[in-house]
């Protein structure tokens, strides 16, 4: 099973990663970790693999002349170029269930096809899931609340593989502030803290909440809760 992380930059996926590897391993669960990152410069864990023996972000950089993003598209679009080797190492990862902590750049796998195509080499015949995490921290405003769902569903539909929302990072806000967004989450309340709004965003908000299978699942990586 291939259980990806997504979500904005800084909402905390290699965290949640590292802590999800060690709970999986303390349940005595055969589990590997997949680093697809090729900017990253420390991680708190081992990977099994990483993109990194491939490409390197900084070095794509120095060469071509580009910026920090760009440089990152342009890595993720060389490592499909290496495609049989990557399939190759990956086969050799023997593990039930296999974490992959993603980029930052979120775009990668919302709007370019170089995420989907990676995430399905990755992949093959096997199993997957998303897991999306929308920053608790920044979700306690309405509008980026929906913000961060409209991303969540951008980023399901581009994958088309099942898909998670969690509220990451909910040791950073209050329990009124939790309260808040678990309401929202069931649909309540959400419109009000909206104010006001014009009939297309109304429509909008209201399809995106009702065509949500399970809410959002709160979630600390550090106590574990969730």
């Amino acid at each position: 099973y291939y259980v990806f992380f997504t979500g904005t930059a800084g909402s905390g996926k290699t965290t949640m990663v590292k802590e999800f590897q060690e709970y999986l391993l303390d349940q005595e669960m055969d589990v590997a970790v997949v680093n697809m990152d090729p900017a990253v410069e420390r991680l708190p864990y081992t990977p099994d693999f990483d993109v990194r023996d491939y490409v390197d972000a900084m070095e794509v950089m120095e060469r071509y002349g580009l910026g920090p993003n760009s440089s990152l598209i342009v890595s993720v679009d060389l490592l499909l170029t290496k495609a049989t080797e990557i399939k190759n190492d990956i086969g050799n990862i023997e593990a039930n269930y296999v974490l992959v902590d993603t980029p930052g750049q979120v775009e990668l796998f919302a709007y370019r096809d170089t995420g989907r195509t990676f995430s399905s080499l990755l992949v093959g015949d096997s199993k997957s899931v998303n897991v999306f995490l929308l920053d608790a921290f920044l979700a306690r405003d309405a509008r980026s609340y929906v913000s961060l769902l409209l991303l969540s569903s951008s980023v399901r539909f581009k994958l088309g593989i099942p898909q998670l929302n969690v509220l990451s990072k909910i040791d950073l806000i209050s329990k009124d502030e939790l309260n808040n967004l678990l309401e929202w989450g069931q649909g309540e309340g959400l419109m009000d803290s909206l104010g006001v709004i014009d009939d297309y965003s109304f429509e909008l908000v209201k399809t995106l909440v009702e065509s949500l299978e399970v809410p959002p699942i709160p979630v600390s990586s550090p106590s574990r809760q969730g």
